[in-house]
């Protein structure tokens, strides 16, 4: 069983295939559950319509979906009557707007076909800021994996930090760097969650989470085949 309070951020971990997407779209709801059930609030999200729940979700794809329009339409994806006052408030919250800004035709820039006149990171940020306007109760983040520069990792990083705030949030991760503040960590492993904890509690253990967490440590600090003593682990 998965347990989660209002406002904790949670993270799914577990090797590529483990069934962590499919976790987060059963709670959303993009899958039904064959057995078991899922509550929100206690109430079985089954009993309600698929419309009125998914306007409690804000979503932050892995590979960011943008279609052939304007910046604007993009952002108000979620909520096509917003004004252009919330419009340019959620992109400030998603670190968007100096870009936008700084286009020749600002929130009204078309973009092309498959996003190819904006860079990845901007794409990302462009999502934010949709997930931003529908100001949701939940959100599902799924770590990017495409690499971006620094600054803009940096951006992006404070943008979720921003808009995970006060927010259930449910983070497919895939960088576990990047949740070790975590309220819970859940191990996804062969579609069963095989532990759960803190990184701290987690990391102690001799099981799927370390043996993940000591595989990118090694691979991003280019590992010399020696596993780093514990003590780098629960500081690095």
């Amino acid at each position: 069983n998965l347990e989660v309070a209002p406002g904790q951020t949670v993270a799914l971990v577990g090797p590529t295939g483990a069934g962590k997407t499919t976790i987060a779209n059963l709670i959303a709801r993009f899958y039904e559950a064959t057995s078991g059930a899922v509550y929100i609030d206690g109430i079985d999200v089954r009993s309600v319509t698929q419309v009125s729940l998914r306007r409690q979700f804000g979503l932050v794809p892995q590979d960011p979906f943008l279609f052939a329009g304007t910046i604007a339409d993009n952002i108000r994806f979620g909520r096509p009557d917003a004004a252009m006052t919330e419009v340019i408030a959620a992109a400030r919250l998603a670190n968007a707007h100096n870009f936008i800004s700084a286009l020749p035709d600002g929130y009204e820039t078309q973009i092309l076909e498959g996003a190819v006149n904006l860079s990845v990171g901007q794409r990302q940020l462009l999502c934010i800021a949709r997930a931003a306007l529908v100001n949701p109760r939940i959100l599902i983040l799924d770590e990017a994996t495409a690499s971006v520069d620094t600054v803009t990792e940096a951006l992006i990083q404070e943008a979720l930090d921003k808009l995970m705030e006060g927010r259930t949030a449910v983070v497919i991760a895939h960088r576990l760097s990047t949740i070790r503040n975590a309220d819970l960590i859940c191990v996804v492993q062969d579609g069963r969650i095989v532990a759960q904890g803190t990184h701290e509690s987690l990391i102690q253990q001799d099981g799927l989470y370390r043996e993940l967490y000591q595989g990118q440590f090694l691979s991003t600090s280019g590992g010399n085949g020696k596993c780093p003593p514990m003590k780098k682990l629960l500081t690095s």
